[in-house]
């Protein structure tokens, strides 16, 4: 038996869990010296996972148990887990006949450069015997236990479809959704690999049907195959997005993700239904059944965001947050049907006494005339006939959030929306659509139209637009300013400057090669460095930054697990190379953003004198001016303004600025 295995009671009472290990090898008599002590790591092509990556989890590797099983009235321990097959998932209550065991072992060398692939198993619980379910399950959580036991199921990458099948063996496993005529995948994905579906299925108490999304429906399935998949919402024709809400749980977040899903079985019946309007951005709730298409029932309806509720245990009463860009997330309090609400809270009375802001949805068309969503935030006394300064800021699509509360808290990276339009600015967030094998050129293609339309509307000054963004942000900033002089000031967080090097780095918080991440997700090459060589060219800043005219800032940290800080380092040494004005600030022992509070502070205070210094004329700080030498480091923060401003020191050599590209 492990001390590192949970103990556990079936709810039945008849069995009992517990996790093994194998018995401890003996502590070697001979003491070895410290000065007399060999260390390294020997790297060795035919390991499964490469050594940082055994390095980061062997702690846990060592502590490792394997689940097992005792039934009262038999002799002998069943072995549910084993090391070649670790991971089993059972039923909360303990009850059935068999649990789901599953493992990436074949496949783990795999996870380098194409992703985690992993075999299911049904385990006999009296036995321990085992039979294969379905290998090679990719991506979405691999293969999953309904909550009664009964099934196994697993959304399948190639397929793009969902499957089950019984853990008994008695049916094959069977396609639920390949022969409906919607796509239950996510069609809005543009990674190099096949995409997720639509959030997670919920299951119906005693496993008697699985519910699962399409980009706007809810559908019920069958598992067994013998009754017709029913759609049980419509939101097609006024382009709604319907999804079952849990309640009186955290998450089930239907506002950023695709629906909640997963946990124990729903009752079957009346359920609770998430809505959002996919044009407008409004969001509210519905109540239907799961047992009848059609019994819609609208309950609540409009342009703010809404928590998940939960029910009073004693009281057919809920209670609920709401929140929109100047509104608080209070918490609110009404019927079943969310009548009679009224707010309970009133956390943040002193918002009153400070400018602010408001968003509103903005539509423009990119380079290749996709017509493209994104929020536009106006300080308040916005007037147009005025000029703003611009602060641009991004990371893949963000429209959805048009009505997220964000206050004006110095945070991990990034510009807090709400600070910069109570100081004047005029807030941009546009979404952005990508080409495989061209991320930036994709990026570019849709921001920069978007700035171009704001710049004809009249009320942004053209010389005062600024850009920030971090991690996959940063990297497209540091693309952009490469292909364009559009923007006055750029700050770049933890940004991958050369592919061709990035493509060979070790993401050391997890200790996972970072191959996987341009031949098939984010980076979105496709390919990889050998055979679409040119692609990581095209796509690194580094090799084109004699082309930027734009004053860069950069947060890159010397712990950052995500983005090795070399890339930063090199993004560097390159612009100071070509005497153009960067600066790189490097917050010792922090990693991909930061943690501490007072790093924090210091960083939200110098990305504002970074960008009011080239965007609205302040003067410039002593640590942009003159630079902090590193023997008065941690007693000379040089935040004082000493500096001129930068429409007396002239610009940067060439065009900066304007609406060139």
């Amino acid at each position: 038996m492990s001390e590192n295995g949970a103990v556990s009671i079936g709810e039945d009472g008849e069995r009992v869990f517990f996790g093994t290990a194998p018995r401890p090898e003996p502590e070697p008599d001979e003491e070895i010296l410290d000065d007399d002590r060999v260390n390294l790591d020997i790297w060795n092509w035919r390991d499964d996972y490469l050594q940082p990556m055994q390095l980061v989890q062997a702690n846990r590797e060592r502590n490792r148990s394997y689940l097992a099983v005792v039934h009262e009235g038999r002799d002998g321990v069943v072995q549910l887990a084993t090391s070649s097959v670790p991971e089993v998932e059972r039923t909360e209550t303990g009850a059935g006949d068999y649990v789901l065991a599953t493992t990436d072992m074949p496949h783990r060398q795999e996870i380098s450069w194409d992703g985690r692939y992993e075999d299911a198993y049904a385990v006999d619980v009296a036995t321990g015997e085992r039979r294969m379910v379905v290998g090679r399950v990719r991506g979405f959580g691999g293969a999953s236990l309904s909550p009664d036991g009964t099934y196994a199921y697993w959304w399948d990458e190639a397929d793009r479809d969902w499957k089950a099948a019984r853990l008994d063996g008695e049916e094959p496993a069977r396609s639920l959704t390949g022969h409906l005529p919607v796509a239950f995948f996510n069609e809005l994905d543009d990674h190099p690999q096949g995409p997720p579906p639509y959030g997670a299925p919920v299951w119906i108490e005693d496993d008697g049907a699985l519910l699962v999304y399409d980009r706007n429906d809810v559908w019920r399935l069958d598992p067994s195959g013998e009754l017709a998949a029913v759609r049980l919402t419509d939101g097609r024709g006024a382009d709604l997005r319907y999804r079952v809400q849990r309640v009186g749980e955290g998450g089930g977040g239907n506002f950023f993700g695709f629906g909640g899903g997963g946990g124990e079985g729903i009752e079957e019946g009346e359920v609770l239904f998430s809505v959002f309007d996919l044009a407008t951005k409004a969001a509210g709730y519905a109540r239907g059944r799961t047992d009848e298409a059609g019994r819609l029932e609208e309950l609540l309806m409009g342009d703010a965001r809404y928590g998940s509720p939960a029910k009073a245990e004693d009281a057919d009463r809920y209670v609920w947050t709401r929140q929109t860009f100047v509104e608080f997330p209070d918490v609110w309090v009404g019927d079943s049907d969310f009548a009679n609400a009224r707010k309970l809270s009133d956390a943040n009375p002193q918002q009153a006494e400070y400018r602010w802001g408001d968003t509103e949805l903005m539509t423009w068309m990119s380079s290749d005339r996709t017509p493209l969503d994104g929020i536009l935030i106006k300080p308040d006394g916005f007037d147009p006939s005025q000029q703003y300064p611009l602060m641009v800021y991004f990371y893949e699509r963000m429209s959805d959030g048009l009505h997220a509360y964000q206050p004006p808290v110095p945070n991990r990276a990034s510009v807090r929306f709400s600070f910069y339009a109570s100081r004047g600015y005029v807030v941009f967030v546009p979404d952005i659509p990508y080409e495989i094998g061209y991320p930036g050129e994709s990026a570019l293609d849709a921001v920069v139209p978007g700035v171009l339309s704001l710049i004809e509307q009249g009320f942004i000054d053209p010389d005062r637009v600024g850009v920030q963004g971090h991690s996959w942000g940063g990297y497209q900033i540091a693309y952009m300013i490469t292909k364009t002089n559009i923007f006055a000031a750029a700050e770049a967080g933890a940004p991958v400057s050369n592919m061709t090097s990035a493509y060979g780095g070790i993401r050391w918080q997890t200790g996972m090669s970072r191959m996987f991440q341009y031949e098939r997700t984010q980076s979105r090459i496709g390919g990889t460095l050998w055979d679409e060589r040119d692609r990581y060219v095209h796509n690194s800043p580094l090799f084109f930054a004699d082309k930027i005219r734009t004053p860069l800032l950069m947060l890159h940290n010397d712990e950052d697990g995500a983005v090795p800080w070399y890339q930063g380092i090199e993004m560097f040494v390159a612009m100071r190379r070509l005497e153009l004005p960067v600066f790189m600030l490097n917050y010792n022992g922090e990693g991909h953003g930061l943690g501490r509070q007072p790093n924090q502070e210091d960083w939200a205070i110098r990305m504002q004198q970074f960008f009011d210094h080239y965007l609205v004329d302040a003067p410039a700080p002593r640590w942009m001016a003159e630079g902090v030498p590193a023997v008065v480091k941690g007693r000379d923060l040089g935040l004082e303004l000493i500096g001129k401003p930068v429409s007396e020191e002239g610009s940067v050599s060439g065009e900066r600025g304007g609406t060139s590209r």
